[in-house]
């Protein structure tokens, strides 16, 4: 069986999620193919090339594909889609916008955010904010899945060898167009491939206290900075730092969790993290049923006296 995977790059390199999305598809076993469709994206298909466990990279290149409008994708994956078991995607925005999609081309049922490999047709997913694993068992002729990125170690970006093999790019669709885009840029790593997180919750009371009570601690653990869903609500923190259901789902090495109490769904994008430091003056706070250590206490005196001794 022969695999296919949908790389999720910015023309120039492949992102972190495609890596961990070559994991899942490496656990199936076969071929494994990665289509680079996008615009002088010949570096970015030379990097997926480099890839430990690649057999081949299909490098679509066309001006429509330059800016990922989802329409393009889909009708470029079409071309080539029968000669595929399975076609995987990244559960990422990217993913998410274009493999539905395809599978509803296909009449398939897409399986979504798959967190373990069980078969070549069963796989496991979370359900209910991550309360709940449902084994999912598939017998469509080709199976459309997308990857959550926590599930899986990354693959090794380099090692590989796979020869590039251009196709052609489907025509314009024609029914959507790109405007612009706003990228929002971080001094700190970026949220979901960070290996330590410092976030925080409405317990920090206000945007000013989130500033100066946070970002001393993340300066000295190098660390990128998330928050609650409250937090953002509450102006405490842009949009893009959301760790949970609604928003980011993470698993650094370390997630440091703030003035959070730790609602279902914060805790469903941030309980797979590998070691879970929770701060908080209510000693029922439901964070504590998930964190590694937890330290009850006034946060405007303990986080500093934490950042002191590091």
């Amino acid at each position: 069986m022969t695999i296919l995977v949908i790389a999720e790059h910015d023309n120039g390199s492949i992102k972190a999620g495609t890596l961990n999305t070559m994991a899942a598809a490496q656990k199936i076993g076969g071929d494994i193919h990665v289509l680079v469709a996008g615009h002088n994206a010949e570096a970015a298909a030379d990097s997926a090339a480099k890839v430990a466990g690649v057999a081949k990279v299909l490098l679509a290149d066309a001006p429509q594909l330059a800016q990922g409008l989802a329409e393009n994708i889909e009708a470029t994956v079409l071309t080539i889609a029968k000669n595929y078991s399975h076609i995987f995607a990244p559960a990422t925005a990217y993913g998410k916008n274009i493999a539905p999609r395809i599978a509803a081309k296909l009449d398939v049922a897409q399986i979504s955010e798959i967190t373990a490999v069980v078969s070549a047709d069963t796989f496991e997913r979370p359900i209910y904010a991550g309360n709940a694993i449902a084994t999912v068992q598939s017998h469509d002729a080709i199976k459309v899945i997308t990857v959550r990125s926590t599930g899986f170690d990354p693959v090794a970006a380099e090692g590989g060898s796979a020869s590039v093999e251009t196709i052609e790019a489907a025509a314009d669709a024609g029914i959507s167009q790109f405007v612009s885009r706003e990228v929002t840029k971080l001094d700190r790593p970026e949220l979901t491939s960070a290996n330590i997180i410092v976030s925080g919750g409405r317990g920090l009371g206000s945007g000013e206290n989130y500033t100066k009570v946070l970002e001393p601690l993340a300066d000295k653990l190098g660390a990128a900075m998330g928050a609650s869903r409250a937090a953002v609500d509450a102006g405490y923190a842009p949009n893009d730092y959301q760790v949970g259901q609604t928003g980011k789902i993470v698993a650094p090495q370390l997630y440091i969790a703030v003035g959070i109490s730790g609602a279902i769904q914060h805790l469903a994008g941030m309980k797979d993290s590998k070691v879970i430091v929770a701060i908080n003056k209510d000693e029922e706070a439901p964070i504590f049923s998930v964190a590694d250590y937890g330290l009850v206490g006034d946060l405007f005196e303990t986080v500093p006296a934490m950042t002191a001794e590091i």
